[in-house]
């Protein structure tokens, strides 16, 4: 009943579920724009029925994203009004910008993307989709942007115990922020990719819509080929900058306890962070320091060097970075099983591979996840790091009891707010692509004899 860690609970259940919805939606959107501009190139109608599909998918997506996001900064008055008064000066307008320059330019055109595809000519469509896609992509800058000071704080002083901004460009690109920015949106990318995969590959595997599932296959494993490379190098670049700011972070990830060069590379092991060892060691000898300083023999610091009560838990950090690296294994050996079918003539013909691909959907979001806990749960014990402790975050009238029933009502809420919306999703997918031509305004659309007409006619 410690109200630190049920609050740390708290805001870990609520962040991880809502992060999905964003994981999805900021690569679906900039998707869609692509669709609506080669539609308006090509007048090809199967660009247009893909659109149509993934436009209301991202409707709802959407509206449960705005639904669980509005939490995220409620609880930062109930739960965490230490930080929210402390780090005021630095992050309420960071999230002021998130709002102003990307949720309304969302919600402004998204009624355009739903509702407009017979009132507006192509091209206003086409713009709309590309400024709903711009929208998420502000919406990912400015959040990181606060993420990313909270991990290397920049460009600030403390005055009188809060932090107060002195130079705004250092705190928007603190040292982290240009490789947690990139390295986040084309993991979101390849999520979107995967889904839209997996999503073709049931069409497929059932004989619907093949036509417009081929092309879905194909936009896929074309992005996936160029970002799962892409990926390991910025998470490489990621690294080297988390082991210059952070290398407390980077000690937990690798399971190092002892300062030395030539540092091995676990492939698998247990931390023990109580012994300060790990049982049943996997490892590679000197690799951990070739990819960590691109030298065999580069000297990286061990949990040791640091004062207990400055260590992350090593073991939730260590195990979450393998499930992430997994993941993108797992992306990467269906790229190039997709590049092999390909070189064959048999891509969209081989039950196997449609099925492993459908089953694999939920890649992207592990990765996703398992790569935020390593981030966050790595910056542990600090809100601020080697600013602000988490101890010193929360509010200091707050119970163990009043964290407890928010959390359970939290979790009802969710529970119907989620499983209703992931069923109404599931759902769309079942249903299909849409089976008439909605380029066409109501003025353009063919007349019906009176012997065809209709009641709704």
């Amino acid at each position: 009943m410690d109200p630190v860690f049920l609050s740390r609970i708290q805001f870990a259940f609520l962040i991880a579920l809502h992060f999905l919805l964003p994981a999805f939606t900021i690569g679906l959107a900039s998707y869609i724009a692509v669709l609506e501009g080669l539609y308006l190139w090509t007048r090809r109608e199967a660009y247009l029925r893909i659109s149509a599909l993934w436009i209301r998918i991202f409707a709802v997506s959407f509206g449960m994203g705005v639904v669980s996001g509005i939490m995220m900064p409620f609880q930062f008055g109930t739960n965490w009004s230490r930080y929210s008064e402390i780090t005021a000066a630095v992050v309420a307008p960071l999230m002021g910008y998130e709002a102003l320059m990307a949720f309304f330019l969302e919600a402004a055109f998204l009624g355009v993307l739903l509702f407009g595809r017979k009132l507006v000519p192509q091209w206003v469509h086409f713009g709309a989709a590309v400024i709903v896609a711009m929208g998420t992509l502000f919406s990912a800058f400015w959040i990181l942007a606060a993420n990313s000071w909270m991990h290397t704080p920049a460009g600030f002083e403390i005055v009188d115990g809060r932090f107060i901004p002195r130079d705004w460009i250092a705190v928007i690109f603190s040292p982290s922020f240009p490789y947690r920015l990139i390295h986040t949106v084309i993991a979101v990318y390849l999520t979107t990719a995967f889904t839209v995969i997996g999503v073709a590959s049931w069409y497929l595997r059932r004989g619907r819509y093949a036509e417009e599932a081929k092309v879905m296959i194909a936009m896929g494993v074309l992005l996936a080929s160029v970002l799962v490379p892409v990926q390991a190098f910025m998470g490489d670049q990621h690294g080297l900058n988390t082991l210059e700011h952070q290398p407390q972070k980077i000690a937990a990830i690798e399971g190092i306890w002892e300062s030395g060069p030539g540092q091995p590379a676990l492939l698998f092991a247990i931390p023990d962070d109580a012994r300060e060892m790990n049982h049943a060691e996997i490892s590679i000898p000197k690799l951990g320091s070739l990819y960590l300083t691109h030298d065999w023999n580069g000297y990286v610091k061990g949990l040791k060097d640091f004062p207990r009560e400055d260590r992350p838990p090593a073991v939730t950090v260590f195990f979450s970075f393998r499930v992430m690296i997994g993941m993108w294994l797992v992306m990467l050996g269906l790229t190039v099983w997709a590049w092999i079918l390909a070189a064959r003539g048999r891509l969209y013909d081989t039950p196997l591979f449609l099925r492993v691909a459908n089953w694999a959907i939920p890649v992207g979001y592990i990765a996703v996840t398992a790569g935020w806990i390593t981030t966050e749960v790595g910056r542990q014990p600090y809100v601020v790091y080697g600013h602000l402790r988490t101890a010193d975050a929360v509010t200091p009238s707050l119970t163990g009891g009043d964290v407890m029933v928010s959390l359970l009502a939290y979790i009802v809420v969710y529970a119907v707010i989620f499983g209703a919306g992931a069923y109404y999703l599931v759902r769309l997918v079942q249903r299909g692509l849409p089976e008439d031509a909605p380029h066409l305004r109501l003025d353009q659309r063919p007349a019906r004899p009176l012997s065809a007409a209709t009641p709704e006619d």
